[in-house]
C-alpha cells in the first residue's frame, strides 16, 4: 500500500471517531436523567468538560418510546428521542461503542428494540452470592448498568421470599433497598416489577386475607409499579384450584394501587395433573391475568405453553442464566472435576450457549427476564439484554469497551466458555485462557469485572494442575494394590499411601494464591461471597472458594478399605480385597464398566439429541455430581452420576455380547438425596431390581436372565414414575458393570 493511500485510509478512520476528552453534555426534560448519567460516565472516564470541543445533545425527537437516533455533524453528537428511556438507551450505545474516550461513529444511528421485555432480576437477599452486600448506591449503579444495556424492567424479590428474612451482610433493611431499587428503576423511566412468592397454605379465607394485607404493605412502600410477577411454584406450593381464587383477590389489592399494572403467572412446580388444572383455569380467560412467565422447574417448554394458550396471553420467558448444573440449561457435559469444585453458581460466561438457547425458546415470546442469583453470570445476562435489543450486535466487544477499556477482553468469554469443553487434564486451551486473561490492561476506570473472569480463568488453571497430579497419584496407588499377589498386602498399601501421600505442585499453590487475592478483591469491590467466610449462605450458593482444594481422587475412601482390608484373618483375604480395590473397573471379569457422570467414561450411556436441539436436555442425558465430596469418603465415580428429566429414561446400550454367555449386572445407585421409586428394565422386561434406595450410595447386584442378552445386545432402562412436577430430577446412577459369567454358572436362564 502507498503512503497516500495508508493517509487517506487513517483520514477516513479518524473521520469516524469522535474524540471525547472534552466533552459538552447537554439534555433536558425527559432527556435529563440519561444526559446527567453519560455525564458521568464520562467524567470517570476521565472527560472533561472545560473547552467542549465535543457537544452531545439530548434533543426530543417524534420515534417510538423505545427508539433513539444518533447523528453527527462536525463536532456536535444529536441524539435523539422520546422517552427518557430511549434516552438511555441511546447514551448506552455511544458508552458501549466508545473505545475509552473514542467513539465511532460512521453513520447515522437508528435503533429500536427486537424484544418487548428485557430485563433482569435482581435479589436482596440472604441466598444471593453478591447483591445482599451491596450498598443503595451500588445497586442504583448496577440498574442504571442494566438501563444503558437496553433493559426495560427490572424484577425485584419481594422482601419475603423463600429465604432468611435477613442477611448480617445487609448495609440497610431489605424493605429499604427494595425502595430505592424501584425508585432508582422509575428515575430512568423503566417498569419497576416485582417478584412475589406465594408461600403460604391458603384456605380461602384469613390465609388469603392475611397474604392480601401484606402484599398491600409492600405495594404503598414503592414509588411505583409496573408488572407483579406470581410464580405458581419455586418458590411456592399452591395448587391451581387455590392459586387463581388467591390471585384474582390479590389482582384486586395490586389495581387499587397501581392500576394499570401487569399481572403474570407462571407454572413452576407443578406435576402433570396440576399443569392440566393450570390450563383448564385459563380457559376462562381471567381478565386479571396479563401474561404468563415460563422458567426453571416448568415441566413444558415455552412452545407448548404458547400452543397450548392459543393466543390468549403472551408468553414471556424467565430463563435461568445463574447456574451451571442442576438447573434449566445445565452445561453439557460437564467434567466431575470441574462441577465438583466451582459448582452451582460458578462465574460462568457461555456466549455460545446463551446463543443456542436464545435461538431456540424466544420464538413467539414477547421477550425475557432473566433469573440471576448475583453477579457471577454478569456476562450472561448482558449477553440476553444485548440480544434482546438487536441479536446482530458485537456483544463482547460492547462488554469489553463499557466495563473494561481494553479490547483484547472480546476475546476472554468465548475462550472461558471453551474451557470447560472437554477433560480438564487433557484440554490444552486451559493455560493460553489464563495468559489471554493476565494480558489484560484495563482501564484505570475499569471496576470489578474484570476480576470475575480472573477468577475463573485462574480457577480453571488450578483444577487442570491438582487434577493431573491428583490422578497420576491415584494410577500409581491402584497400580501397587493391584501387584498385591507378588508383594503381599502390607507392602502394597505401604506403596499405595506413598502414591497418595504426594502432595499438590508448587505450581498449583501459586494459583491457589492468586484465586485468594482474586477472591478477597471480589469481596471487597463487589461483595462477592466466594467462601462461607466471606459471609455466603452456602456453598451451592457460589462460594466455590471454599472447594478449590479438595481432593480429586478416592484417597480417602481407599484408605478406609485399606486398613479395612488389612483387619481381615486371613492374608488371601487380604490379597483378594486389596487387588479389588485396584482394580474397580473390573478389568480381572472382563467387564464392561460405565462411570456415569464422566463423560470421558460411560461408553454405553445413550446421550441424545443434545445441543442445539436439546438446550434445557428434556431429551438428553445429563451428567452431574451429588452434594458430597472425595474428603467425605466418597470415590468420584461414586459422586458423579447420569440422570434423565420427567419421562425421559436413563438408558444404557450394549451390543456385540456373547450371546450364549450370561451376564450380571452391578450398579452403583448413588447422587443427591431424593427418594422417588426407580423401576429397572432389561429389553422390556422388569428386574427385580430395589425401588427405593436405603443407603448413599448403594450397591446393586443382579443377575441378568441368558434369554435377555441371547441376541447379543441390551438395553438397562431406569425410569420414575410419570407425570410428576418440580425440577424433574432424581433418576440418578453413578457406575454400572455388567459382568460376563462363567458358561456353566448358575445364571437365571
Amino acid at each position: 500500500m502507498s503512503v497516500a493511500a495508508a493517509l487517506t485510509l487513517l483520514a477516513a478512520d479518524t473521520a469516524h471517531t469522535v474524540p471525547l476528552q472534552s466533552v459538552c453534555v447537554t439534555g433536558a426534560g425527559s432527556a435529563k436523567p440519561a444526559a446527567d448519567l453519560l455525564r458521568r460516565r464520562l467524567a470517570e472516564r476521565g472527560a472533561s468538560d472545560k473547552g467542549c470541543a465535543t457537544r452531545i445533545a439530548f434533543v426530543s425527537g417524534s420515534l417510538s418510546k423505545e427508539a433513539f437516533r444518533i447523528d453527527r455533524r462536525a463536532t456536535t453528537v444529536t441524539l435523539r428521542s422520546a422517552s427518557t428511556r430511549g434516552f438511555v438507551y441511546g447514551a448506552g450505545w455511544l458508552l458501549r461503542h466508545s473505545d475509552n474516550l473514542a467513539l465511532t461513529l460512521s453513520a447515522p444511528v437508528n435503533e429500536k428494540p427486537q424484544q418487548a421485555i428485557r430485563g433482569t432480576q435482581i435479589g436482596y437477599r440472604f441466598k444471593n452470592n453478591s447483591y445482599d452486600a451491596w450498598t443503595p448506591a451500588m445497586l442504583r449503579r448496577r440498574i442504571e448498568d442494566f438501563a444503558l444495556w437496553g433493559a426495560n424492567r427490572v424484577q425485584i424479590i419481594a422482601p419475603r421470599s423463600d429465604d432468611a428474612p435477613t442477611s448480617p451482610l445487609m448495609p440497610v433493611p431489605p424493605e429499604q433497598a427494595v425502595r430505592d431499587m424501584a425508585q432508582a428503576t422509575h428515575d430512568l423511566g423503566l417498569d419497576v416489577a416485582i417478584f412475589y412468592p406465594l408461600l403460604g397454605d391458603y384456605d380461602g379465607g384469613a390465609a388469603d386475607a392475611a397474604e392480601a394485607h401484606q402484599l398491600d404493605a409492600l405495594l404503598q412502600t414503592l414509588p411505583a409499579l409496573d408488572a407483579l410477577y406470581f410464580p405458581g411454584g419455586d418458590p411456592g406450593h399452591t395448587s391451581p384450584q387455590r392459586l387463581f381464587p388467591l390471585v384474582e383477590r390479590l389482582s384486586k389489592t395490586l389495581r387499587t394501587r397501581f392500576p394499570k399494572a401487569e399481572l403474570l403467572l407462571s407454572t413452576q412446580g407443578f406435576d402433570a395433573k396440576g399443569l392440566d388444572a393450570f390450563h383448564a383455569a385459563l380457559a376462562y380467560h381471567p381478565k386479571w391475568l396479563t401474561a404468563l412467565f415460563v422458567g426453571p422447574q416448568t415441566r413444558e417448554s415455552a412452545t407448548t405453553h404458547i400452543r397450548r394458550l392459543a393466543g390468549r396471553y403472551p408468553v414471556e420467558l424467565y430463563p435461568d442464566t445463574a447456574h451451571a448444573m442442576q438447573a434449566q440449561f445445565p452445561i453439557p457435559d460437564w467434567n466431575p472435576a470441574f462441577a465438583l469444585t466451582q459448582g452451582r453458581e460458578p462465574v460462568n460466561p457461555r456466549p455460545a450457549a446463551q446463543a443456542t438457547i436464545f435461538a431456540h425458546i424466544t420464538p413467539g415470546t414477547r421477550g425475557a427476564i432473566s433469573y440471576s442469583e448475583g453477579i457471577n453470570d454478569d456476562w450472561n445476562i448482558h449477553q440476553w439484554l444485548a440480544m434482546g435489543w438487536n441479536g446482530k450486535a458485537d456483544i463482547a466487544r460492547d462488554y469489553a469497551n463499557f466495563y473494561v477499556g481494553d479490547p483484547a477482553f472480546a476475546a476472554i468469554p468465548a475462550m472461558l466458555e471453551a474451557n470447560w469443553q472437554g477433560d480438564p487434564a487433557a484440554n490444552a486451551q486451559i493455560e493460553p485462557t489464563l495468559a489471554a486473561i493476565d494480558a489484560i490492561r484495563p482501564a484505570t476506570w475499569a471496576d470489578w469485572h474484570l476480576d470475575l473472569y480472573r477468577y475463573r480463568a485462574v480457577y480453571d488453571a488450578l483444577i487442570r494442575e491438582r487434577l493431573i497430579r491428583a490422578r497420576a497419584n491415584q494410577a500409581e496407588a491402584l497400580y501397587t494394590l493391584r501387584q498385591v499377589s507378588a508383594t503381599g498386602a502390607e507392602p502394597a498399601v505401604a506403596a499405595a499411601r506413598f502414591a497418595y501421600a504426594r502432595s499438590d505442585s508448587m505450581r498449583a499453590g501459586d494459583l491457589y494464591q492468586r484465586l485468594t487475592t482474586f477472591a478477597d478483591q471480589l469481596r471487597h469491590t463487589a461483595g462477592m461471597q466466594l467462601s462461607l467466610d466471606h459471609g455466603a449462605s452456602n456453598w451451592r450458593r457460589g462460594a466455590n472458594f471454599d472447594r478449590a482444594m479438595i481432593d480429586l481422587n478416592d484417597r480417602k475412601a481407599v484408605e478406609r478399605d485399606m486398613t479395612a482390608a488389612l483387619a481381615l484373618p486371613t492374608q488371601a483375604e487380604r490379597i483378594v480385597a486389596l487387588y479389588a480395590l485396584g482394580d474397580r473397573w473390573g478389568m480381572a471379569d472382563f467387564a464392561l464398566y460405565d462411570d456415569l457422570g464422566d463423560p470421558t467414561n460411560e461408553p454405553h450411556l445413550v446421550r441424545g439429541p443434545g445441543y442445539p436441539s436439546d438446550p434445557q436436555l428434556w431429551r438428553t442425558a445429563i451428567d452431574g455430581v451429588a452434594e458430597h465430596t472425595p474428603d467425605e469418603g466418597w470415590r468420584m465415580a461414586e459422586l458423579s452420576y447420569a440422570e434423565a428429566l420427567f419421562e425421559q429414561p436413563l438408558s444404557l446400550h450394549y451390543e456385540g455380547l456373547e450371546k450364549g454367555r450370561p451376564y450380571r449386572l452391578r450398579y452403583t445407585w448413588a447422587g443427591e438425596d431424593y427418594s422417588l421409586p426407580l423401576t429397572l428394565t432389561a429389553n422390556g422386561t422388569p428386574l427385580p431390581s430395589p425401588a427405593t434406595r436405603t443407603t448413599n450410595p448403594q450397591r446393586v447386584d443382579l443377575a441378568i436372565p441368558r434369554s435377555l442378552t441371547a441376541s447379543g445386545t441390551l438395553d438397562l432402562v431406569w425410569s420414575r414414575p410419570p407425570g410428576m412436577g418440580g425440577s424433574g430430577r432424581g433418576r440418578q446412577i453413578a457406575e454400572v458393570w455388567l459382568i460376563p459369567q462363567s458358561p456353566t454358572s448358575k445364571a437365571v436362564p
